[in-house]
């Protein structure tokens, strides 16, 4: 029999009996109930503290159960952690799990303000370097010196939900088809779909066999696209077919063992100098002619040996400089015109792992990063003194596992190039629910401009991309896909179309996903809000999933 959890909250004492004689097999199922994972309910309840005392009955050995209230954090009794209802609750012993600093909780901690939701700048470095001067003169004019007034999309206009069988890691505009949208997920697939008619859609699972980490358009032609895997390859697919080749393939005698097992993370193209570039999990960076398509030199080693490099951007006015990013905790910046081992520009030290390092869409002078410390950094200028950012931002991304990286990414539409947009990790109470709001920032003052959600969109948004052309924003939330637009134009759309359309997708997912438990993750398991008990995909009137929208005047 196995043991009984007693929810009260006061200490009772609990005598079982249990016959002294029982085979060994029934105290091996015991012990493989007590492994399962507890349920939600059990969470929320009290630490179990179980006392066994031996009594000299006849041939039975009573189990005495006493329940203490302990916390899930810590283990020490007098206090708990974790989540109540909505709200976030945390550990005292811990330090605040927003800002990383002891002394305080999340509910209390002084970057945590209402209207900012946990959102602080910094005070604004000035410096005066001779090189910010020709910065001033040169440069600076391509930047606007009046603000244009942001357009949030902050209302879901489309979605499909449940498109992919893993989670979503990955999203890619198309550079000339306003309304085609390329996801990469978990299992190595690759979506397409067209948010215009909704239901055109398509996944190409033939290209990679394990998690898309990056997609880049190639530059010669629009329907072919470059992907990096962590399968150790990077794909060359024809949208139009599905056909696929290989370019680089870093495993070609298979698996071998986890040491030797290339993976690629970081991928761009820097189309001035004709080259692939994408970085593995060791550190290196291979160089790929996307004229040939043949690899191109040897590797060079960019980062610590052994370490991830998770990011690679192309300046998109000096092509010579390279922005790298990886879990040795720093940014680096790179001449491809001298590439060589531990000669990097720069060096931008972080506190954590550097999940995203991106160069300002238009000028190219500014560094945006996103760090596991719950800190945004910017740099106003990459000409001058790069020793410490001209910004930190606290903000709530920092995560366990089971959950793609949060990453910070500049509206390219923004000419002041100010405007960032990122998923939040922390839940915020909603009208008594839980829910994680994308956040849209300037990036100037550390400001927050508007938190967009929607009631039936409870998982966690961690993949969010910004159009470069329309006002449009895509979001990847576990296996789904958002598209989201500003309220007006959402409601002249709905005017010539009548209806919002929503697809939910069956079958495929659920199935192959229960196969796949060694390596299943808690967001892709979770319910969405849109589901129904039909099998088939349906469209569905929107006009009960309003959307909520918070702006800071």
């Amino acid at each position: 029999m196995g043991l009984t959890r007693n929810r009260r909250k006061t200490e009772p004492e609990i005598v079982i009996a249990r016959d002294s004689e029982s085979s060994s097999s029934e105290e091996e199922e015991e012990e493989e109930e007590d492994d399962y994972p507890l349920s939600e309910s059990e969470k929320e309840d009290e630490a179990v503290k179980i006392e066994l005392e031996k009594s000299k009955a006849k041939g039975k050995a009573p189990i005495t159960v006493k329940l203490k209230k302990v916390c899930k954090v810590c283990k020490q009794p007098g206090h708990e952690a974790g989540f109540k209802g909505a709200t976030y609750i945390d550990c005292p012993m811990k330090p605040c799990f927003l800002c990383k600093m002891p002394g305080h909780t999340t509910m209390s901690c002084p970057h945590r303000v209402v209207t900012d939701h946990g959102i602080l700048p910094t005070s604004h470095r000035n410096t005066k370097n001779p090189i910010d001067f020709v910065f001033m003169r040169q440069l600076q004019p391509r930047i606007p010196p009046i603000k244009p007034p942001y357009v949030i999309p902050d209302q879901v206009h489309c979605a499909v939900i449940r498109y992919h069988s893993r989670r979503v890691t990955c999203l890619e505009f198309h550079p000339t088809r306003n309304n085609i949208l390329l996801s990469g997920d978990k299992k190595g697939q690759i979506g397409v779909w067209d948010f215009a008619k909704v239901y055109e859609k398509s996944v190409y699972g033939n290209i990679h066999t394990v998690q898309v980490n990056n997609m880049r358009f190639s530059p010669t032609n629009d329907d072919m696209v470059y992907s990096a895997s962590s399968d150790g390859k990077v794909g060359y697919t024809d949208l139009e077919t599905g056909t696929s080749s290989t370019l680089l393939n870093l495993n070609p005698n298979g698996w071998q063992g986890p040491t030797t097992w290339n993976m690629l993370y970081g991928l761009d193209i820097n189309s001035d100098k004709g080259l692939v570039l994408a970085a593995d999990n060791f550190g290196l960076l291979h160089m790929i002619d996307h004229r040939s398509n043949n690899v191109t030199g040897e590797p060079i080693l960019i980062h610590k040996k052994g370490s991830k490099v998770v990011g690679l951007d192309c300046n998109p006015v000096h092509p010579e400089l390279l922005l790298s990013c990886g879990n040795d905790h720093f940014a680096r910046i790179w001449d491809m015109r001298k590439l060589q081992p531990g000669e990097s520009l720069n060096d931008l030290a972080h506190k954590r792992v550097v999940n995203s390092a991106y160069f300002s869409p238009s000028s190219g002078t500014k560094i945006l990063t996103t760090s596991q410390d719950n800190r945004i950094r910017v740099w106003d200028s990459i000409f001058g003194n790069l020793d410490s950012p001209s910004r930190e931002i606290v903000h709530s991304h920092d995560f366990n596992r089971h959950l793609t990286p949060f990453k910070a990414e500049w509206d390219p539409k923004d000419t002041s190039e100010s405007l960032i947009v990122v998923g939040r990790y922390i839940s915020e109470n909603y009208n008594g629910a839980a829910l994680h709001p994308i956040d849209f920032i300037d990036s100037s003052n550390g400001q927050l401009v508007a938190e967009v959600m929607d009631p039936n969109i409870t998982t966690i948004t961690p993949v969010n991309k910004l159009h470069p052309r329309d006002d449009v924003l895509a979001s990847g939330s576990s296996r789904s896909l958002f598209i989201w637009r500003p309220q007006e134009k959402t409601e002249m759309v709905e005017e010539e179309k009548k209806e919002k359309k929503i697809v939910i997708c069956y079958g495929d997912g659920n199935k192959k996903g229960k196969k796949q438990k060694r390596g299943s993750d808690d967001e892709d398991d979770d319910d969405d809000m849109f589901s129904s008990s039909k099998g088939k995909n349906i469209k569905s009137q929107a006009k009960t999933t309003k959307s909520t929208r918070r702006k800071k005047a």
